[in-house]
């Protein structure tokens, strides 16, 4: 899919470029939100030195490519208004409409989610994500574009930022894209994702490409020219069209299959389009009688389509000196669901909304794909529910009165069973695919028929949580193994409660139980006493709830004036505010002319500039043992504007036994307010837990240390 350079369009050329395939565009409206965005970016600049506004008219144009609609146009050039300038919701509404508005609206909303945060709230942000999904389709497809244009200028950003958005991108939003349908986005992203984490492996298949035709020549003009030819001979009228894979998709087959690039066979891709259905089985035809098929990678996804709407024949020959190649074979309409996926069904042609038959209804493909997801009831589970069901194929089997069930590729007779019904699954204690009895670890293969064999008083068992692959059915295993062991956890967390209070003099009585939980925020005693017999909670952790007094006394604390090990006799220290290193972490001094040593944190960007004065430089480490909570570390939070949310932070930091000694407002937006808080800390691990404790709540929607490389400087002369 190519695209003109974005710093050459202007409004003008948008509006031309989307009355191309829409002439009834509205493109005063086009040319109105054009002039509105630059004027709000204006002074704004890209880490590359362009003025701002060229990366939402690039996103529009991204978005022109795939030929949609005139409200997805205006929100791609609107999509940063909301969050980068002075612009508001209310604002856009009068302009340009509510529709467009909520677009904004979600495509900011969106943006601040961290989808590659900590477990619980990645579960929670992705939530958020199929909530806005849910509601109008376009906003992911602006966002994707957003992304995709962010990847293609990605050298602009800093080293580290590089990394961290190109792992995003391969782990969420190429998947993302994929499940779509949008499967030329999903490459490109994850080939511009793969030259930032690993330039030397896609190099290195680069160098391979061009060495395999300097020795064979270009393979791809022989093949294709030879596939018309079969084509013409059954008459068959179609195009051709052949490309090397991407380097990414190589190299991962590589990984897959554990192969050298000289081994690998299928590094070429070929599409035949045709102009009817039954041309495409003609063609197929005409391919295996002239080239031999390999065993076991024929899919008919015609016949069987996948759920968001992608049909195609895929087959793989022996061509030329034995090497295989990728065939795919569809008709012009599929092969434009192919492209755009479930944005087909926003597509205009002549003006008018394309009428594709196989363009998925973007609300009911979100209804399938977030109908389970509601009833997770953990994070674990629901992650693994997105993961393995969001991002991978499909296979379509079914059951004994043949009705069609959808699982994820490897899924076995467990997946099936809890598909159909949690009874079903819970009472499984065998299982017959095509009428032959089978092992439950069976995976099943597209289009086979299962049964499931139940018994009464059948539960599930532990092992089959390694047998099943959905999220449904894992969480449906875990509750009830949760259940089923809970009374023996309760019998054996009640005698360790005995045991542990009378250790300290006391008595394990209900009321006592009753102060731990509600010490310890749980339900009730019986919460206290399953924890402490499934091993999450320790007896200690139980009686210091209650008699906080009576837990035995920490270890002497050490000095803070004597904390850091390697320093002269008499020689002061203090600790670098630019990074603010914790006990725990390694550190480094710098010496400074009649005023000590700073000390630094050993990955301190202002280390950099003392590179050339060796001899400034003082190996050092903290003092073991217990450290007291006056070493202050900068966290950059961005939490949820809604009331009572920066009352429960301060409680949750109170709760980590960390003192707050400043808090500072940054930012303030109508969703979203950004601040500073300094927490005084005992060492690394207490920041861990501190960290740990606000990325869980929910209204929290970042969480950073912050750091100043430029607030490195001379430390204050003092005594020692």
């Amino acid at each position: 899919m190519t695209v003109l350079a974005a710093e050459a369009l202007g409004a003008d050329e948008l509006v031309a470029l989307v009355r191309r395939y829409n002439p009834r565009s509205n493109g005063r409206l086009i040319a109105e939100a054009f002039e509105y965005g630059r004027a709000m970016h204006e002074g704004q600049f890209r880490h590359s030195g362009e003025p701002y506004f060229t990366h939402p008219v690039a996103v529009a144009e991204i978005l022109a490519a795939q030929q949609l609609d005139d409200a997805t146009i205006v929100t791609a050039l609107l999509h940063d208004t909301i969050e980068d300038t002075k612009s508001t919701y209310a604002e856009i509404e009068r302009r340009f409409g509510e529709e467009i508005a909520m677009l904004v609206d979600g495509v900011t909303k969106l943006t601040k989610l961290q989808l590659s945060s900590t477990e619980t709230q990645q579960a929670e942000n992705f939530r958020k994500l199929f909530i806005a999904m849910s509601k109008d389709v376009r906003v992911i497809l602006v966002k994707l574009a957003d992304r995709l244009h962010n990847m293609r200028t990605i050298k602009a950003m800093r080293p580290e930022k590089q990394g961290r958005k190109a792992r995003e991108t391969m782990e969420i939003y190429a998947p993302l894209a994929g499940r779509m349908g949008m499967q030329w986005m999903r490459e490109e992203l994850e080939d511009l994702a793969f030259r930032v984490l690993n330039p030397e492996g896609r190099a290195s298949i680069m160098r391979r490409f061009i060495t395999l035709q300097k020795e064979a020549g270009d393979v791809i003009p022989r093949i294709t020219g030879d596939m018309r030819v079969e084509l013409g001979k059954a008459g068959v009228e179609a195009e051709v069209f052949g490309r090397a894979k991407k380097p990414y998709s190589i190299w991962r087959k590589m990984q897959d299959k554990q192969l050298g690039f000289s081994r690998l066979s299928d590094i070429y891709g070929f599409r035949v389009i045709t102009t009817s259905e039954m041309d495409c089985y003609r063609a197929l035809g005409a391919i295996h009688q002239r080239w031999r098929a390999v065993p076991g990678r024929f899919k008919d996804y015609i016949s069987q389509p996948k759920s968001n709407g992608y049909r195609s024949i895929h087959t793989t020959v022996s061509g030329r000196d034995g090497k295989r190649v990728e065939v795919q074979i569809r008709t012009r309409a599929m092969h434009e669901v192919a492209e755009t996926g479930v944005a087909a069904h926003w597509s205009y042609r002549d003006g008018v909304r394309a009428e594709n038959p196989f363009a998925v209804d973007p609300t009911k493909w979100i209804a399938q794909l977030t109908e389970q997801f509601d009833s997770e009831e953990d994070h674990e589970s629901f992650l693994e529910a997105v993961k393995l069901e969001m991002y991978s194929d499909q296979v379509f089997c079914f059951t004994p009165k043949g009705d069609v069930v959808k699982l994820p590729r490897g899924a076995t007779p467990i997946d099936f069973a809890f598909a159909i019904h949690t009874r079903i699954g819970s009472g499984c204690v065998g299982a017959k695919i095509d009428g032959l009895r089978v092992p439950l670890w069976t995976r099943i293969r597209n289009g086979q028929s299962v049964e499931i064999i139940t018994a009464e008083g059948q539960v599930p068992q532990p092992t089959w949580l390694d047998i099943a692959i959905t999220g449904k059915a894992k969480a449906a295993i875990r509750r009830s193994l949760r259940e089923q062991d809970r009374a023996r956890f309760i019998r054996l967390g009640r005698e360790l409660a005995r045991a542990a209070f009378e250790n300290v003099g006391k008595k394990a009585t209900d009321k006592t139980l009753d102060t731990a939980a509600k010490k310890l925020r749980l339900p009730g005693r019986d919460d206290v006493l399953a924890r402490m017999g499934s091993a999450e909670l320790t007896a200690r952790e139980v009686v210091q709830a209650v008699y906080p007094d009576l837990a035995p006394k920490a270890a002497e604390e050490i000095d803070s004036r004597r904390a850091v090990i390697g320093l002269a006799p008499g020689q002061s220290f203090e600790r670098a505010p630019c990074c603010q290193p914790l006990p725990g972490e390694r550190i480094v001094g710098i010496t400074w002319r009649g005023r000590g040593v700073q000390v630094h944190g050993i990955d301190c960007e202002a280390l950099a500039a003392f590179e050339d004065q060796p001899a400034r430089w003082v190996d050092l480490h903290w003092s073991t043992g217990a450290h007291p909570p006056v070493y202050t570390v900068s966290l950059d939070l961005t939490i949820g504007n809604d009331a009572g949310v920066l009352g429960r932070i301060c409680t949750l930091i109170g709760e980590q036994k960390a003192n707050i000694s400043d808090l500072e407002f940054v930012d303030r937006k109508p969703d979203f307010y950004r601040l500073l808080i300094d927490v005084d800390l005992r060492d690394a691990e207490h920041l861990h837990s501190v960290v740990s404790a606000l990325e869980a709540e929910s209204d929290v929607a970042a969480v950073d240390r912050f750091r100043d490389p430029s607030a490195a400087g001379p430390p204050e002369a003092r005594a020692s």
